[in-house]
């Protein structure tokens, strides 16, 4: 892999600089540009080389990752860990494997379940952030005793309410909203609660089984 070909996929972590690995700062270190939304680029102030902001349309944002290829090792920056949810796939399916590094990082599922002291091996994760998800998934998924959903778009609670009437036994519902940052909530709601709440673009929910918490 020559050096001017390679991109770095590095995960960010949930939000905070704290939650950076030294991985992903020594990666940065070595790249001649940066690429990712704003939020990510502020993350790294202290990098004095190329930075090149996302926006919304992806396509445009893979062609500008393209055009600065021939400055040097350049790191695309993501949220959480690449290889959950994330930028990460277009990326490597745009460029090939073979010119990709990955630089894992932590995920708000991670810190949600750690915020529960509880672990997570056996968990069931469900993004809801784009779409709602298909009608399979839902039957087969509400068995399970721990959940997590990431939500982001106004839609998202209203499906997870509507989730929720298919369980047997009732859940307990942790909402975590921006982990890691100074603005973190987290607490617990009842079902009744969850179609009302306002919550934040950065937020995970959790559905446990209440006998594990006891």
């Amino acid at each position: 892999m020559s050096v001017i070909s390679q991109i770095n996929i590095v995960g960010c972590g949930p939000g905070s600089a704290q939650y950076l690995t030294q991985e992903a700062i020594s990666v940065v270190k070595g790249s001649s540009v940066i690429v990712g939304y704003d939020r990510l680029i502020d993350l790294f102030p202290w990098f004095t080389g190329k930075r090149v902001v996302l926006g919304a349309d992806l396509q445009s944002g893979l062609d500008r990752i393209d055009s600065v290829r021939s400055e040097g090792p350049v790191s695309v920056l993501v949220s959480g860990d690449p290889g959950f949810f994330s930028l990460a796939k277009l990326v490597s399916r745009r460029f090939g494997r073979e010119n990709c590094r990955v630089v894992p990082g932590i995920s708000s599922v991670h810190v949600a379940f750690a915020r529960l002291c509880l672990d997570w091996a056996d968990a069931r994760i469900i993004s809801a952030h784009v779409s709602d998800p298909d009608e399979a998934m839902n039957q087969s998924v509400a068995r399970e005793s721990k959940i997590a959903i990431l939500l982001g778009r106004s839609g998202s609670l209203k499906w997870v309410a509507s989730f929720l009437k298919r369980f047997l036994a009732p859940r307990r519902i942790f909402v975590f909203e921006n982990l890691t940052l100074d603005s973190e909530i987290v607490r617990e709601v009842s079902e009744a609660q969850l179609p009302g709440l306002q919550v934040s673009s950065r937020t995970v929910i959790l559905l446990i089984d209440g006998g594990l918490l006891s």
